[in-house]
Parts: C-alpha cells; structure tokens; sequence
C-alpha cells in the first residue's frame, strides 16, 4: 500500500506499532496477573480486534453499544460502565456482559436483582484529582466514602475507580493512597478492583517499576484481582490522518493549510 496514492481524507493504522504497543501491555499482565482491557471510547478499529484479543483480556464499554462490539467482535471479557442505565438496556448488558459498573448505589439498588448473570461492581470517588475532573469537587462520577452505602456490598463484587488520562504511574500510586484512606477497610470484602484508564503505558519514560509494583501491593495486601482498561496506551502513535491540501490561505503572515 503506498500511503500517497490513498483516497482521502482516512485514518491508517500502523499494525507494527500496534504490536508494540501490545507487547508492552502484555508483559505487565504476564509479570503481574492483572488483566487489561481495551477501552473502546479511545480505540473501537474493530477490524484489529481479533489480534488485540491475542494480547489482551478484553474490552471495556461505556454504553450498550459499545459493549456490543466487544462482545461481538473480540468475544472475550467483555465489562462495562455508564454514568446511568436505561432500564430498556440492561437485560441485554446482563447477557453479554461479564462485568457490569454502577456509578451510583442508586442504580445498584434499581438494577441488582435484574442482573443474573454478570459480576456487579460500584464505582468509587476517593476525591484524589491528580489533574482535575473526574474527582473534582461536584463530579458526578463515583460514590464518595461519605455517600457510600456498606450494604452495597451485599450485591457486589468489586470496586472500580478511574481518575487518570494520560498519566504516568505516580499519579496513580498518589491514588491508591486516597483509595485505601477512604475506602481499605472494604477492599477485603470483595473480589476485585478495577483501576480503570488513563494509564499512558506505552509511552516513552512511563515508570513501568511502579506501575507494577502498585499492582502486586493491592493484589497482595488485599486479595485482589487487579483491572486496568487503558484505550490511547493500546493505538498510542500507531496511526496517521492521510489529508490532502485544498488550498493555502495567508492571514497576518501565517500561512494556513485548508485540507
């Protein structure tokens, strides 16, 4: 394929550097058993799933129709989170999802006993904001420890957090601390958590070494198995925007390419 002979305007996606990419997510689940999940809001190209299945655990949704695709198209693990739930939706995300993640006890207590078949897991706000959004003060996402209700873990089997984009693993060691402040003396009480995304693995400099060391500890102190769903580590610079110039405007000596 010769690049400049593409129609355009198109997206290509560097399949080498995808690998490369997957490589490195597949060795922190080989040194550490944790299991990674593709974040489709950041990469849904679904024509590479089935070599993405080949690396990774499975896929992470954040709506019904996303949870489709992965269950359709990568067939392994397939997880789920929405800030809310149609009731019209979740029979279906029941059936085809292995994972599903309330944000609210509310939701949890409205949808527990409709939800049969998947593992139910509550989304937890340790209002640690590293960056800002999403644990910044008046965030609607994730239950603080002050609203969190314990007999939420009645119905539950795990807890999932996600305040990173495109940080590197102080950022998420600066996390857990808040998790374990606010909310240790449930994480022995269920079965896994779920670190959610953000985590720019497989950019040059990211602190591998404490990545995995954060993963061990939370596995080790508290039984746990451990989730992260990164979406931009797994396409990060693996692919290009093919563009044509239309024409070049000048405004205030700044030439301006019109594609």
């Amino acid at each position: 394929m010769k690049i400049d002979q593409l129609q355009t305007p198109c997206y290509v996606i560097d399949e080498k550097k995808m690998r490369e990419n997957l490589e490195i997510l597949k060795k922190v689940q080989e040194d550490t058993g944790c299991k990674i999940l593709l974040a489709q809001k950041a990469f849904s190209g679904f024509a590479l799933y089935p070599m993405i299945g080949k690396y990774l655990a499975g896929t992470t949704a954040s709506g019904l129709f996303e949870a489709r695709l992965g269950y359709e198209e990568m067939g392994k693990e397939n997880h789920v989170f929405s800030p809310a739930y149609r009731t019209e939706d979740i029979e279906e995300l029941d059936r085809i999802c292995d994972h599903i993640i309330f944000n609210s006890t509310a939701q949890l207590k409205k949808f527990k006993d409709v939800c049969t078949r998947a593992s139910l897991g509550l989304r937890i706000n340790p209002e640690c904001s590293t960056q800002g959004d999403p644990c910044a003060p008046g965030s609607r996402l994730g239950v603080t420890r002050e609203n969190f209700d314990g007999e939420c873990l009645k119905w539950i089997d795990g807890l999932h957090f996600h305040t990173l984009c495109e940080q590197n693993a102080d950022d998420l060691e600066k996390t857990l601390q808040a998790v374990e402040e606010k909310f240790g003396e449930f994480l022995s009480e269920v079965s896994w958590l779920n670190m959610g995304g953000g985590h720019h693995i497989t950019k040059a400099g990211y602190d591998m070494e404490k990545l995995e060391n954060c993963i061990r500890r939370m596995q080790e102190t508290y039984d746990l198995e451990i989730y992260l769903e990164p979406g931009e580590a797994v396409a990060l610079n693996a692919g290009y925007l093919e563009t044509t110039v239309l024409d070049i405007v000048e405004n205030n000596g700044i030439k301006i390419l019109v594609l």
